[in-house]
């Protein structure tokens, strides 16, 4: 999405993030760069001052440095998390694109539905019955949301997301194109002459400030919700099974599937192409790296950091990491090993 630019001076982008001014804060800056990008009017950042080499022949408006740091800019905002304070300043100088409230002639919303006066809804979208849209919402292009569904405050769908019926979004809830929620769970009981469907008649809760990516899938709940916490970030082409319940301030990076009944508690992080089986829970703060692989039911103890298939510590990883990389010289060794014992073999029979 396009975003609009602002400008501000440097003592007030300083004073935003609670950093300190380092030269002329009267500067103004109206977006955000790149070190190797950035020019006249641009505000860059150095994380660690060990990179601020990098920085010396930057021509941006402003830096954004460690405490004590030096370099060569018109002014500087020393502040001890410079990449944080650069977001935050992101926000500001590029808030998102507004758009006129209004619903576009091409859409069709059902009678029953209630949609604040403030929502935009775009061209050739459809909004089921007894749907509630709250204050700022928008509504893109090709969007389809079911019956009884419930869309919070400033939410954001952005083109060709779905929503099935009775699914609740917070507030502050982004949906990024393509994105799926409240499909049918992957659940089937064998019977003589195939398979039936075992019930998917639950929803899917997503709580407030919470952003799934593009073509990102949500399955709604078996008998149980499938529930998404406050704060959560999901990238694109995750897919969520029924019945998982993610905690708070979750992140979740893109290719990983979580398998029916999985909980992942507050402040885990998932690396992507993560596999998880079913009845795994993820302890709070534990972070998976990616590719691994968890097996059902395993339980991640909190604050560990985990990896591998089957995952285990990162320690253990490693340590067996280094070993399958000299795997074909240790297969040189034994190669060596067994002809010397043939050879000392050969040798003692002939003695005897």
């Amino acid at each position: 999405m396009r975003k609009q630019s602002v400008r501000r001076t440097v003592a007030e982008l300083a004073e935003h993030v609670g950093g300190r001014v380092i030269g002329d804060g009267s500067v103004m800056v109206e977006r955000v760069a790149s070190i190797e990008s950035a020019g006249a009017g641009a505000i860059a950042f150095v994380e660690d001052a060990k990179l601020l080499e990098n920085a010396q022949n930057s021509r941006a408006s402003c830096l954004i440095v460690p405490p004590g740091a030096h370099a060569n800019a018109e002014s500087l905002i020393e502040t001890a998390r410079p990449k944080l304070a650069f977001a935050r300043i992101a926000e500001l100088l590029h808030p998102p694109k507004q758009y006129q409230p209004g619903i576009h002639p091409t859409s069709v919303v059902a009678a029953s539905a209630r949609i604040d006066a403030s929502v935009f809804v775009g061209p050739h979208a459809h909004i089921g019955e007894r749907t509630r849209i709250n204050a700022g919402a928008q509504v893109h292009a090709g969007v389809v949301i079911g019956d009884d569904v419930r869309v919070g405050r400033n939410c954001v769908l952005h083109p060709n997301v779905v929503l099935y019926d009775a699914v609740t979004l917070g507030e502050r809830v982004t949906l990024h194109a393509g994105a799926c929620i409240g499909a049918d769970g992957f659940g089937y009981v064998r019977g003589d002459a195939g398979y039936h469907k075992f019930p998917q008649i639950s929803t899917v809760v997503i709580e407030d400030d919470v952003e799934i990516g593009a073509h990102t899938c949500i399955d709604r709940g078996a008998l149980g919700e499938t529930h998404i916490g406050r704060g959560t970030k999901i990238d694109n082409l995750v897919q969520i099974a029924h019945n998982v319940f993610i905690g708070e301030r979750v992140v979740i990076a893109a290719q990983t599937g979580i398998s029916g009944s999985c909980v992942i508690e507050d402040d885990a992080v998932i690396g992507g192409q993560v596999g998880m089986g079913d009845h795994v829970r993820i302890r709070r703060g534990a972070v998976i790296g990616s590719k691994a692989g968890i097996l059902p039911g395993k339980i991640v103890r909190a604050g560990t950091v985990m990896w591998g298939v089957p995952v285990r510590p990162l320690d253990e990883y490693k340590r067996l990491n280094a070993h399958w990389g000299r795997l074909p010289q240790m297969r040189e060794d034994l190669d060596e090993l067994r002809q010397q014992v043939k050879e000392l073999a050969a040798r003692l029979a002939e003695k005897q």
